[in-house]
């Protein structure tokens, strides 16, 4: 079964709504629709849709930026993400000879100079215009693959250089190769996002730069790393650098830059990648709520299972309870808040209770998570519980269920049923892969609380009875009792026929 389960966890998105909202307020997407708006038939470009150089001053000004060098560069940019995103559309067209803008001598080399007409495009509609946050958020998505682009493209240091016969850029003199600039790029984010929406990592706190790029590039079994590949973290570090700054404008991330001052010129020694005093001065990166949007929709198109809270919110309860197997706490009890919304407690309940059944290897986890979403059910439920408490796998948790709720006249269960209830509660904890300590003290106080556990346990007609048995041998901290449990594992073994 666990096979099955998602190799993810699960991420708790912001709604389409807000998403959208911070979609449209990212500097580049809004400057784009700016643009998109600002631009008109007289809007000059150039054979690939580009602004003119003529008209750069002029787009600048339209977004309240300085006619300068930047200026023109961030509405360059912008421009370039309002055409590939169909905010504005190019209808190219043929100049008449000798007065395009191509060669500008009036020369005629058998090529036709191509200009284009600027028209708003359908998309720019959907901006402006109440498109559904859907709409929005897809147009976002293709603007971040156009920075995507950007931000794996090889850097042109000395372009002279790279031009070969032909006035034809030499790539394979750049060292550079397209794919594998692309998924290095990819494995950063998707461990960004892991560590962001995993146990243990820092939530929605920023993850230094160093530790980012060392995630890449040091081996998981290399204790100390040596001095190349800590070179080579050095450069990814550079190199994520460069390309975070070009993912901020976008709303992918956060970034903090690496400090200028600890930059170095060619042939010095590179810095150390970890200064543990200031870890800040390296870099600090943390994915948006747009950002954990955007890595999922990337991942979800590469065939990634990466689930999110709200994903079983439409579906049965079977596909809820195995789909909790693998959620954290919080995330599981948002996702079975989600589901029991607008669901009627008794037909929750009485659907909880049905796919809680079962003698497999994952019933005992659908049963603890059966327990869990009964909790949040209310009292209202109470025909339903009542309706399994002769039932043996299920009767126990609903005598639970009531006496949190201080139900009255709950029937005293049967022996065998307490001691059924045990195995199961312990055989769930196991298969959940909780806190080792907190699973000794369950160990000890079920075992403790019963007098001759262990002559009665050996006995259960639970299919995981000798494992479980077998494990409070491993965990029980009293070595007598562990000694006692591993004979009784024995016994149940020996009475199944294995």
């Amino acid at each position: 079964m666990a096979s099955d389960r998602p190799t993810l966890p699960p991420v708790q998105l912001h709604s389409d709504a807000e998403l959208a909202r911070d979609a449209l307020a990212t500097p580049l997407l809004s400057r784009a629709v700016r643009l998109a708006r600002w631009a008109g038939p007289e809007t000059g470009v150039g054979a690939g849709g580009e602004l003119v150089d003529e008209q750069l001053p002029a787009a600048a000004e339209a977004l309240g930026l300085a006619a300068d060098e930047d200026g023109m560069a961030y509405a360059s940019e912008a421009w370039r993400i309002a055409v590939d995103t169909g905010l504005v559309e190019i209808e190219e067209e043929a100049a008449e000879d000798g007065s395009g803008a191509g060669s500008g001598d009036g020369s005629d080399d058998g090529s036709d100079d191509v200009v284009g007409t600027v028209t708003a495009g359908e998309n720019l509609a959907l901006l402006t215009g109440g498109g559904a946050p859907l709409d929005v958020l897809g147009i976002w998505l293709d603007a971040l693959d156009v920075v995507f682009a950007d931000a794996t493209a090889p850097v042109l240091d000395d372009l002279a250089e790279l031009i070969g016969e032909g006035g034809e850029i030499d790539f394979e003199a750049l060292d550079w190769n397209p794919e594998e600039e692309a998924e290095f790029l990819e494995g950063v984010l998707g461990n960004l996002y892991l560590l962001t929406v995993g146990d243990g990592g820092p939530g929605e706190g920023p993850v230094p730069l160093p530790a980012l790029a060392a995630s890449m590039i040091v081996p998981d079994d290399m204790g100390e790393p040596t001095d190349d590949v800590l070179e080579q973290v050095s450069e990814a570090m550079m190199r994520l650098d460069d390309q975070f700054r070009l993912l901020e404008p976008i709303g992918l991330v956060e970034y903090q830059p690496v400090d200028e001052a600890l930059m170095v010129e060619e042939g010095e020694e590179p810095a150390p990648p970890v200064d543990e005093e200031d870890v800040t001065r390296y870099g600090m990166v943390r994915l948006t709520p747009l950002g954990l949007y955007g890595v999922r929709a990337r991942m979800l198109e590469a065939g990634v299972d990466a689930p999110a809270v709200g994903d079983l919110a439409g579906k049965g309860a079977d596909a809820l309870l195995d789909g909790l197997a693998r959620y954290p706490v919080t995330a599981a009890r948002a996702e079975t808040v989600g589901w029991l919304a607008g669901r009627e407690a008794v037909t929750a309940a009485r659907e909880l209770l049905a796919a809680a059944r079962g003698t497999d290897a994952g019933s005992p986890l659908r049963r603890l998570h059966c327990q869990q979403a009964l909790s949040l059910v209310g009292a209202e439920a109470e025909p339903a519980v009542r309706e399994v408490l002769d039932d043996t796998e299920l009767g126990g948790l609903a005598r639970v269920w009531l006496a949190e709720r201080g139900a009255a006249d709950i029937p005293a269960p049967p022996e065998s049923m307490i001691f059924w209830l045990a195995i199961d509660t312990i055989a769930a904890q196991l298969e959940s892969d909780g806190d080792l300590e907190e699973l000794q003290d369950l160990v000890e106080g079920l075992t403790g609380r019963h007098g001759g556990f262990f002559d009665a346990a050996w006995r259960v007609e639970h299919p995981a009875t000798a494992e479980v048995l077998e494990a409070i041998g491993s965990l029980h901290r009293d070595k007598a009792v562990a000694k006692e449990a591993r004979k009784a594992a024995f016994k149940a073994r020996s009475r199944a026929g294995r």
